[in-house]
């Protein structure tokens, strides 16, 4: 690796750690090579998110303060998750006094920030991927990566270059899948009449994967498709560009 290529630290995020840690590794090859030196901070810990989204700010503000000086002087923070990211980017400043040395480090720190797939397309111009995954595949957009950080075109273009993969687009690919973190817990039946109705439009493009960037999102979906007894497989992008198709796919894996 070249003396002056960018830092990067590895955001790895709750479920990726205690979940699906294949996500992470691929998210790591993917920013190598794209000619990346990637570390992975021990001391890193939950962004947050359940805790801001509860209203609880104390503890969001508690653990933003360890992610900051987790994140201190690398180049770049990468998180394999537009949910992540986006507490990171869009709401960390905003936990924090206007004007105080906190909120310009959490302001510092959200300019160093990004979403895997973006990062790679955005920032290091990555244009396609030296990958193979054979598979009929739809995209679900989650709504954190598209709504808060715009990410949209840029996993959809990696995935084209994907040799062996064709991708078909859902009806309301754009819609939420009912996860929306606490959301799925205080509102289940809601959640679930919206889930079921993401599930119908997967199913009806004849995918045979599901593909998404937020693994909430992710098992969420892969659940119920598991209890409904569906063919459809569901697989975090960073897997899917990386040509990681060994791993069980989520919900069979757990």
């Amino acid at each position: 690796m070249p003396p002056d290529a960018p830092r990067v630290a590895l955001f790895v995020t709750c479920l990726v750690d205690l979940f699906r840690p294949s996500v992470g590794f691929a998210a790591v090859k993917l920013l190598e090579d794209a000619g990346c030196r990637v570390e992975v901070p021990e001391a890193q810990t939950c962004c947050g998110q359940p805790a801001y989204n509860s209203g609880d700010k104390a503890d969001a503000r508690a653990l933003a303060r360890q992610v900051i000086a987790a994140f201190k002087g690398y180049d770049y923070v990468v998180a394999p998750s537009g949910s992540c990211g986006g507490m990171i980017i869009k709401h960390y400043p905003e936990l924090f006094e206007t004007g105080t040395a906190e909120q310009a480090a959490a302001q510092e720190l959200a300019a160093r920030t990004h979403e895997l797939v973006s990062f790679l397309t955005r920032v290091m111009g990555v244009g396609k991927v030296e990958a193979q995954f054979p598979a009929r595949a739809t995209y679900h957009d989650s709504c954190s990566g598209l709504r808060e950080l715009g990410v949209r075109d840029e996993p959809r273009q990696l995935l084209a270059s994907v040799a062996g993969l064709s991708l078909r687009e859902m009806t309301d690919s754009e819609v939420c899948c009912g996860f929306g973190g606490t959301f799925c817990v205080k509102y289940p039946g809601i959640s679930d009449k919206m889930l079921e109705k993401k599930l119908k439009h997967v199913q009806a493009t004849g995918a045979d994967t599901l593909i998404a960037g937020d693994l909430g999102c992710l098992m969420n979906m892969a659940g119920k498709l598991k209890r409904q007894g569906s063919f459809v497989k569901a697989r975090h992008v960073a897997e899917v560009l990386a040509g990681d198709y060994l791993t069980p796919p989520i919900a069979e894996a757990e």
